[in-house]
């Protein structure tokens, strides 16, 4: 079943430009078409005549004018920081059409916070009345814990981000790993046999709760999918510039880029 994947953002939690910033890459994500402008990460499956989403980031609303979309059945959601759920209230005018809810699905931690930051739309008495139409599905944490979206399986691939454990997910021959700091050895068995990994790659330096570009490398090589994508992106690394330097199968994403693939 062919599906069509979009890097809705790419990069980090403050995006670039870094507001205030006026570094090489910084000024140049201020030209129009520059690869080097990067929106909170998300992205968005296309299959079967469905719109599935992962994430939605402060840049939702953005994003989705970009890439004209008009409608979403479903998003799953990775962990609770700011920059995977703030955006979930520009799904408002998308879920009024889904008399049933637009299903979400996030494991406990991150339910828990969703509601708690959206209260009036999670709110059981007094709700607004055009508060979006949502419905929480709780996902286990439990090994091989997935989901069926329309024919598509997606797989809850644990990974951790600092001092917590976060979700990615794999969908067909594709994992999609942000907000990684490192991998457990007992998620290595769920990337096997990968056409494409998208894995997090901060920036060049060490940081205590993403992966920097060389152990994403490093990651990359070990578990050897044919292709691999980086995204959650800081302004220390330039598009081109560290594109060139990297192995021919591993790229920076950028906010737009869409890889076809069969999700099935």
């Amino acid at each position: 079943m062919l599906s069509t994947l979009t890097f809705l953002g790419t990069g980090t939690s403050m995006g670039v430009p870094t507001l205030g910033c006026t570094c090489a890459v910084c000024a140049d994500a201020y030209r129009s078409g520059s690869p080097n402008r990067r929106t909170r990460p998300s992205i968005l499956l296309s299959y079967n005549g469905h719109n599935v989403l992962i994430d939605t980031g402060q840049d939702f609303h953005s994003q989705a004018v970009r890439e004209h979309i008009m409608s979403v059945d479903a998003v799953l959601y990775t962990h609770g920081h700011a920059d995977h759920i703030l955006g979930m209230d520009d799904l408002r005018p998308l879920s009024f059409r889904n008399p049933a809810g637009l299903p979400l699905y996030a494991d406990d931690a991150t339910a828990t916070v969703i509601e708690r930051v959206f209260e009036y739309t999670f709110r059981k008495v007094d709700r607004y009345a055009t508060a979006a139409r949502v419905t929480m599905n709780r996902l286990s944490t439990a090994p091989g814990t997935s989901v069926s979206l329309f024919g598509a399986n997606f797989l809850r691939v644990p990974v951790t981000h600092g001092r917590t454990t976060i979700a990615g997910y794999r969908f067909g021959s594709v994992a999609y790993l942000t907000d990684t700091s490192d991998i457990p050895d007992s998620s290595l068995p769920l990337l096997e046999g990968l056409d494409i990994l998208i894995l997090d790659a901060l920036r060049k330096e060490p940081h205590p709760s993403h992966l920097h570009l060389e152990k994403s490398v490093e990651l990359v090589k070990k578990i050897a999918p044919k292709r691999a994508y980086f995204t959650h992106i800081s302004h220390d690394l330039d598009h081109n510039l560290t594109n060139a330097e990297l192995p021919a199968n591993m790229r920076l994403a950028h906010d737009g880029l869409k890889l076809d693939f069969d999700i099935a």
